[in-house]
């Protein structure tokens, strides 16, 4: 390497990649998509190494290739933590956060910490996408988004917990199922003359509920999988069936009286936990950090939640 690498050529070896062929790249960028293409094959004689690989479906970085990409993207974030570090010498009057999370979050958060956090910052934008948990995690690893909220999720050393959250999943249902009035908490085997929802396997909330279900040796067939919470809330309110999720999902209908939170006698489903999670090394902006302690102080506030304690009026009260 002759001399200092021209970090204008990453961005489209990066676009690249990301949209997965050249040409994606080159509508995306508004450049013919020789000039992508030149820009990589300089880059690539810059380096004397090669940094894609080229096939029928598109590009892929070589190993070359996905260290520059990571460069990149973690030379971005920095320049974004500078921008909102900058920002915040001036009162925390601009600015963008990007946060991903579990569907199942989004009615607490947002009416709660989201909220109040708009309420005290209103010039800085956030964007909220939700997500499966596997997307959760890939976006925060890779810089698409500064916090992530997952439930359950898998170990990855490029994502560090900020907080963790134990958060039982209970029995979901409504206030006219069948065993509502006769039991306290139930165990799965309790749970299997009646019809079950669930979501699909890349959710964390899935992943932890197939393996209570090989726990204790039992088996079920969803009657519907989906990627949605709501579509969960609908079938368990409708008196379809069950659900399996943690309270803080739930929320708002617990405190309305739509659905009942059931305690289930499963090791694994009382310990799903919720986390806050941030890329390893990534360094939040000032106003990132503060909507982070909001999120967690709220997670918080579902710690270890017990239906059979009264946990709806509490929840109203909050």
């Amino acid at each position: 390497m002759a001399g200092p690498i021209n970090e204008s050529r990453i961005g489209y070896l990066y676009e690249a990649v990301r949209c997965g062929t050249v040409r994606a790249a080159a509508d995306y960028l508004d450049v013919a998509p020789s000039a992508v293409s030149r820009q990589i094959a300089l880059l690539e004689e810059e380096l004397a190494i090669a940094l894609v690989e080229r096939n029928k479906r598109g590009v892929r970085p070589t190993e070359a290739g996905a260290l520059l990409i990571e460069y990149f993207r973690q030379q971005r974030s920095h320049q974004g933590d500078l921008v909102a570090k900058l920002q915040e010498l001036q009162g925390l009057r601009r600015g963008t956060i990007a946060v991903v999370m579990g569907e199942g979050f989004a009615s607490t958060m947002v009416s709660g910490p989201i909220k109040q956090f708009c309420e005290a910052y209103p010039e800085i934008s956030i964007t909220l996408d939700l997500c499966s948990t596997n997307e959760v995690m890939r976006r925060v690893s890779e810089d698409e988004a500064d916090i992530g909220l997952v439930f359950n999720p898998s170990s990855d050393s490029r994502i560090v917990s900020r907080a963790g959250s134990r958060q039982p999943m209970h029995a979901i249902v409504s206030p006219e199922f069948p065993l509502i009035g006769k039991v306290k908490s139930v165990t799965l085997h309790d749970l299997l003359p009646y019809p079950m929802v669930l979501t699909h396997p890349e959710h964390g909330t899935r992943r932890l509920v197939d393996a209570a279900m090989l726990l204790d040796k039992v088996r079920f067939s969803p009657a519907i999988t989906t990627n949605s919470v709501t579509v969960l809330k609908l079938f368990a309110k409708s008196n379809l069936g069950f659900t399996l999720l943690a309270p803080i999902a739930i929320a708002p209908e617990l405190a309305a009286g739509e659905l009942v939170a059931l305690p289930v006698d499963n090791r694994l489903l009382q310990s799903s936990e919720a986390h806050l999670v941030t890329r390893v090394g990534r360094q939040l902006s000032p106003a990132a950090d503060r909507l982070l302690h909001r999120l967690r102080a709220q997670i918080h506030k579902y710690d270890q939640y017990d239906a059979e304690a009264g946990g709806q009026a509490s929840l109203a009260a909050q």
